[in-house]
């Protein structure tokens, strides 16, 4: 089975070059005898991975690979063991020894995923830094475990945990099958408890910035963590009530005042949170060009039926088809309307939101029950010529799909220049059009 893992695709909002000293990386070796060439180049390499190394924090408990190790580990980097590319680079399935670093035998101890840099992107050695210096520090439940790394001449790559399930992503918009609604709020409070530790119990706080479904991960009990720390940030110290930065992250998921200002803060994250929440309680994502006129934007679509009661069951993801808590949806839609409420102040603290999640995963109350639901899907069903006219349609949209223009929905695809990747057709973009590419 495919999975897709880490796979941030970033551009800057003007999408201009970013520069980088790649000095350190390339090391140029003067035009000698071959000897003194070798001697060179070995000495050069070796002072480069040595300074590569000066500026990681590297935490005791991460091992320390080599290129040569993941290279059998994953098999030779073979296309079987591809799990996902992204701008950053390839993610591939792996297997090492349970407590060290060797190649072990597919299927036998510890199954992993190993990220490679892709030597092309830009700022890649900025986010491969930030990557190991937060995961390396910051142990949580809900944030994906990083094992290990790789500094080997150019060579840079990260050993995760696999996590057997992928992502959020995949199975809210690629799969045939409709995500239950108690695994949503599952995923909702797991995620939710991730970004809590990260705003208001790790030593120092932190700034997620890139809150979306492709990086949320899921093992196989469907238990979410974090994932990609490429653009995190340490958040403001003292008496400073903003991080100032570029602006960096996803469209569709980045709060309009950093946008406006590149002012972040932690409820910049909480923005974020609020519109991954919608789209568990929708099926719909957060930008996505294939939708009518009006319904691209899924903040701007949905604002009007949050706080209204028939209009709110209008939300609701329908190939759930009434298999959802009507208490636990209409909470979980106020909660997402708090959240992306567009003052930043009055947006709630993550350790708020988990309070609010803890108990919708266990609500029995389902509404294919509820007279009122069935009146109302009665009276949506009757009134949609298009519904009369296909029996493969329900509660007025197709199997999958919009039953406005009647055929199911495609999944986003955009062209992103110079990562656009050459799987694209086995494995689909993942994610809409983003805002920035580097870390700052």
């Amino acid at each position: 089975m495919i999975f897709l893992y880490f796979l941030g695709f970033r551009f800057s909002l003007a999408e201009s070059k970013s520069t980088i000293d790649t000095s350190r990386d390339q090391p140029s070796v003067p035009v000698v005898s071959s000897t003194t060439t070798t001697t060179t180049s070995n000495a050069e390499s070796n002072s480069s991975t040595s300074k590569l190394e000066e500026e990681l924090k590297i935490a005791s408990r991460l091992r320390k690979f080599s290129f040569n190790d993941l290279k059998l580990a994953t098999r030779n980097f073979r296309p079987e063991s591809l799990l996902g590319e992204g701008g950053f680079g390839c993610v591939f399935k792996g297997w090492i020894e349970e407590n060290g670093t060797a190649p072990v035998k597919p299927g036998t101890g510890l199954t992993v995923a190993v990220k490679t840099l892709n030597h092309d992107g830009l700022q890649g050695h900025k986010e491969w830094l930030a990557e190991v210096n937060y995961l390396g520090d910051l142990v949580h439940q809900n944030l994906v475990k990083l094992i290990g790394y790789c500094i080997e001449d150019d060579q840079r790559l990260l050993v995760y945990e696999f996590m057997p399930r992928g992502s959020l992503e995949n199975h809210l918009f690629r799969r045939s099958l409709p995500l239950p609604w108690s695994i949503r709020m599952k995923i909702a409070l797991g995620a939710a408890k991730g970004l809590a530790f990260l705003h208001e119990e790790a030593e120092r706080p932190v700034i997620y910035r890139d809150f979306k479904t492709s990086n949320i991960l899921l093992d196989a009990e469907y238990n979410a963590k974090l994932s990609d720390f490429g653009l995190a940030k340490d958040g403001p110290e003292g008496d400073k009530t903003h991080v100032s930065t570029r602006v960096m992250g996803t469209y569709g998921y980045a709060a309009p005042e950093y946008v406006m200002t590149g002012h972040l803060t932690s409820r910049s994250d909480v923005y974020s949170f609020g519109v991954v929440l919608l789209e568990m309680i929708t099926g719909r994502r957060s930008m996505d060009k294939n939708r009518p006129n009006g319904e691209h934007n899924l903040v701007e679509w949905a604002r009007p039926h949050l706080g209204e009661r028939r209009r709110f069951y209008r939300l609701i993801d329908p190939r759930l088809e009434g298999h959802f808590s009507i208490k636990g949806a209409q909470k979980a839609a106020q909660l997402a309307a708090h959240c992306l409420s567009r003052d930043p102040k009055a947006r709630p603290l993550m350790s708020e939101v988990v309070e609010a999640l803890k108990p919708l995963p266990n609500l029995k109350d389902m509404a294919s029950s509820s007279y009122y639901f069935q009146t109302m899907q009665a009276d949506r069903f009757s009134a949609s010529p298009n519904t009369r006219a296909s029996p493969n349609t329900r509660n007025g949209r197709t199997q999958g799909g919009s039953a406005r223009n009647g055929q199911q929905q495609r999944s986003l695809s955009i062209s992103h220049g110079a990562h656009a990747s050459p799987f694209r057709h086995r494995y689909p973009q993942l994610s809409p059009k983003p805002i920035g590419k580097a870390q700052s």
